[in-house]
Formats: C-alpha cells, sequence, structure tokens
C-alpha cells in the first residue's frame, strides 16, 4: 500500500489571462506568430529549454537558458570536458546558497550576464516604456541574434508565487502576445500572456530592493570577451583587491613623492593585498593529450593567433616598457618582490597551468585534490602547416593516477625547446607578470590617476592609459577587464542593484 505523500504536483495555469502554450488557441497563436516571422527566436531558446533545479534558481535558469542559446562559450568545464553553461556555474555575483534560499535581484542577475560575457542592456519600467518594450520583443522575436529575460510578478496573472524571471520565447503581433518560457515547467507550462499585461507584472516593485522590475536584452558580443586576461572572484580575497584598485589606488597617487611614473608604479604595487594573483589571470588553452596531439583544430588556432596578437599589442604600449623598468629594479629586499618580478619561468608556470588544467578535465577544480606536475616538457611545433606553435606538455598525478595535459601558449622564441622538471632558460614572449599588471594598469578607470598634483606627470599618466590610440583587439580586451572591475566593484559595494548601466570606457 502506497503511503499518500505530502507536496504539490504542478499547478493549473489560470486562463485567462493566460494560455496555455499546448492548448488549441495556444497552438494557433503559435503557427500565425511563425507565419509573420515572430517566432525567429523561438528555436534557439527552445532547444536549450530548461527547468529550474531549485525553487528560488529561476534567475539562473533563464540566464543560463539564454547564454547557452547564443552559444557563449563559460570558458569553464561544465562535467567531464564540456565547456556549458549551468546554474551550478553563475556563482560569481552573489554566492549559491544565498541565491538558493532568497533568490536573485534583479541588478545581481545584470552582473552575472555581464560576467559571464554576454552583451547586456538592462531596463527598469521606470527607465523605459511598454512602445520600447514592444519595440524589444519585436526585435528578439524576429531574430536569434537576442532574447529577453523578463522579471515580473506572478499575481498579475493570477498565478501562484511572487517574484519571477523567465525568457520571452516568442511574440503575436495581431494579438499582442508574448509567448513566456517558464523555467519553472513543473509549475507551469509555457504560456501566452498580454503584453500589456506582462508589463504591468514587471512595474510591481521587488520588497528586496525596492526597486521596480524590468527586463534584460542579452545579445552575443562580436567576439568572446576576455582573449587574455580575466578577472576571478573565485578566491575570497577579491573583494580586498578589488577595493584597493578602485578605492585606495586614487588616494595613493596624491601624495606630494610621486613625482614621476617609476614613483606612480612604486606607490601602485607596493601595497597589493596579499594573493592579488589570485584576482587577474591569463586565460590558457587546455586539452588532454590524448585529445589532440600535434594537430590543432581551426577553433584552437583561431584563438590562439588572436592571443599572440592581444599580447604583442600589450608589450608594444609605452606603460608596458615602463612597467618593465620597473620590475627589472626590484629586489628581493622589496617586500612584493616575490610577485611582482617578472622572471616568471615558462616552465614552473606551465606546471601550474597543466595542474589546474587536470583538475578542470577532471571535474574537481577547487576541491582539495591534490595534483602534482611531475614533469614539464616545452617545444615548437608546426601544427597543420601554419606558423610554430609552443605546447607545454605536462604529466600530471593524483594519488595513484596519472595524465597527460597540453597547454598551448601564447608566442615563444623560435628556438625554444626544453623538458625536464627543473629551472630552465625558456625565456620568451608568453603571458606574465609584467603584461598581466600592465594590462590591470590599463583597465583601471581613468579618473583614477586624477589626484596626481603634478601636471606634467598626470598629462604623461592619461597618455600612457588612454585606450582611444591602442588597437581595436587590446582596446577591447582592456575595456572588458574594465566592465567586469567595474561590476565588482559595485557587488562588493552591494550597489550593483542601483546602477545597472554598463560603466563609460
Amino acid at each position: 500500500m502506497k503511503m499518500a505523500m505530502a507536496g504539490l504536483y504542478k499547478r493549473v495555469l489560470p486562463s485567462p489571462p493566460a494560455v496555455d502554450f499546448a492548448s488549441s488557441d495556444g497552438k494557433q497563436l503559435f503557427i500565425e506568430a511563425i507565419q509573420n516571422g515572430t517566432m525567429e527566436g523561438f528555436y534557439k531558446l527552445i532547444s536549450y529549454f530548461q527547468t529550474q533545479s531549485e525553487p528560488a534558481y529561476c534567475g539562473l535558469a533563464s540566464l543560463s537558458m539564454v547564454l547557452n542559446a547564443l552559444a557563449i562559450d563559460p570558458g569553464r568545464k561544465w562535467k567531464g570536458p564540456w565547456r556549458w553553461f549551468d546554474e551550478s556555474m553563475l556563482d560569481c555575483c552573489e554566492p549559491l546558497e544565498k541565491v538558493k534560499e532568497k533568490g536573485i535581484s534583479f541588478g545581481k542577475l545584470v552582473c552575472l550576464a555581464h560576467c559571464a560575457g554576454a552583451k547586456v542592456q538592462a531596463f527598469r519600467t521606470n527607465q523605459s516604456s511598454l512602445d520600447d518594450f514592444r519595440k524589444f520583443v519585436v526585435r528578439c522575436s524576429t531574430s536569434d541574434d537576442c532574447h529577453i529575460i523578463s522579471s515580473y510578478h506572478r499575481a498579475t496573472f493570477k498565478q501562484t508565487g511572487t517574484g519571477h524571471f523567465s525568457p520571452i520565447g516568442g511574440y503575436h503581433a495581431g494579438r499582442d502576445m508574448a509567448l513566456i518560457l517558464d523555467v519553472a515547467r513543473f509549475k507551469y507550462p509555457p504560456h501566452w500572456v498580454p503584453l500589456r499585461l506582462l508589463w504591468e507584472a514587471m512595474e510591481s516593485v521587488d520588497e528586496a530592493t525596492r526597486q521596480c522590475r524590468g527586463f534584460l536584452l542579452i545579445s552575443r558580443p562580436h567576439r568572446d570577451p576576455g582573449l587574455l586576461y580575466t578577472l576571478s572572484c573565485k578566491h575570497e580575497s577579491w573583494v580586498k583587491v578589488a577595493k584597493y584598485l578602485m578605492d585606495d589606488v586614487p588616494n595613493l597617487v596624491k601624495t606630494d613623492d610621486v613625482k614621476d611614473v617609476h614613483k606612480v608604479l612604486s606607490v601602485v604595487f607596493s601595497s597589493l593585498p596579499s594573493h592579488f594573483g589570485e584576482f587577474i589571470k591569463w586565460i590558457a588553452e587546455v586539452r588532454r593529450r590524448e585529445d589532440g596531439g600535434q594537430n590543432l583544430s581551426l577553433e584552437e588556432n583561431g584563438r590562439l593567433s588572436l592571443k599572440e596578437e592581444v599580447l604583442k599589442q600589450v608589450q608594444e604600449t609605452g606603460l608596458f616598457k615602463h612597467v618593465v623598468a620597473f620590475l627589472s629594479s626590484l629586489t628581493l629586499c622589496c617586500r612584493n618582490a616575490p610577485t611582482l618580478s617578472d622572471e616568471n619561468n615558462l616552465p614552473d608556470i606551465a606546471a601550474t597551468v597543466c595542474c589546474q588544467g587536470a583538475e578542470l578535465l577532471s571535474g574537481s577544480f577547487g576541491s582539495s585534490e591534490r595534483y602534482c606536475c611531475q614533469e614539464t616538457c616545452i617545444r615548437r611545433l608546426r601544427a597543420n602547416g601554419d606558423k610554430p606553435i609552443t605546447l607545454v606538455s605536462g604529466t600530471v598525478v593524483n594519488g595513484s593516477s596519472e595524465q597527460g595535459v597540453d597547454v598551448l601558449v601564447p608566442s615563444c622564441p623560435n628556438k625554444l625547446n626544453c623538458c625536464g622538471s627543473g629551472p630552465s632558460n625558456c625565456n620568451g614572449i608568453y603571458p606574465a607578470g609584467n603584461d598581466v599588471l600592465t594590462a590591470l594598469l590599463l583597465a583601471l578607470p581613468p579618473e583614477t590617476w586624477r589626484g596626481i598634483k603634478d601636471e606634467k606627470l598626470l598629462n604623461e599618466m592619461y597618455s600612457l592609459v588612454s585606450t582611444e590610440n591602442l588597437p581595436i583587439l587590446l582596446q577591447e580586451e582592456v575595456l572588458h577587464l574594465r566592465r567586469q572591475l567595474h561590476i565588482l566593484k559595485k557587488c562588493q559595494e552591494n550597489k550593483v542593484d542601483e546602477d545597472l548601466g554598463e560603466p563609460l570606457c
């Protein structure tokens, strides 16, 4: 005999005002919308339609669904070797445990979309209008290169529950209705609602933030951001580092003894918080050794070429020359010399990256498991008949298991060929401390240097950090880092719900 189990099995969709997508009327709306060309965005979305895995994960499920529909590469492994957006990976702007308990605010979801690499336009209802909203819905319904996530209150549709997020899957112009692909599929099916009523549902005020709800217009940037560098909030020290860069540095450069660029760099770098290296990282291409052999896919080759070009452009800036000169002047008596030295040894860097790559590929990144790279081999390969590439191979051990990992590294000298586990003379052009620090300085807001008292030095710093004359690839890389820094600072201040706009470039 089966015992009765407490709980709920779905809800009856209040109709009207909603029309069940699978009903005869819903099917007719769907057919007519297809004929009128306002269901073009539907096909990609429905291919990645998912059910939120937690009762309060509607925002995360909606965003991961849209990011996958736009084919944005997360740059992180989901499971096995696969890079794929999942709710569990959207943990940058708000801890998952907090989201699981209370849900996520509109502003924090905007933050997550930015950090995931999407192009985002966010509007609260008091910043837009019903007519503008309709134009955006039509735009995203007649193409598959943008999607809308709506933040609304369910009560307007006579549904149970309160605030909710879901993507809009299409539009019927004749009846002015939008198709909501409700990610709470355990509760309600996809359904059509009058667009005017959806606008009213978005006009409600979120009691947690005291802000109106609204909608996100999400699209894919014309290229993946963060080709070579990215800011990370995975280490607990990121809050301290972000605060130092945005709040403390502008005050430090105001001192009277800041007379030249060398002194500016000294002031900035001498007080860097510990674990600074965990905050900004270069993005490596990692693969299992057996997956690639000595050949590169067109995708790998293209990404590596772009990384090399960005690195070259960083090293051609005037600021880079100052950073190199400063780092070269450091002595072992300086407190931060070990972390700032530009004498990065490629085998040592490669060993660390190989270990991290092995963690990612095995699905245990960030766990307590210990990986050790016993041996690295660095060599130049001429893959696919193209120009030579630098390949770092590592043998990584975890307990009794062993695996080979390859790391594709941007540019090194032609005469590079060194294998072993100890130090070597493999000095070359690869991402290291000097270019990483240069990129971060370029990414700081221009007003960072406004407090410099010496006018000649101030103008020199403005010239060195200006993005206007940078090559387009490097300019986009720097502005991406600047946006990341801006968003992380807003998160750190808990002000992300007050300012939804992208930072000024």
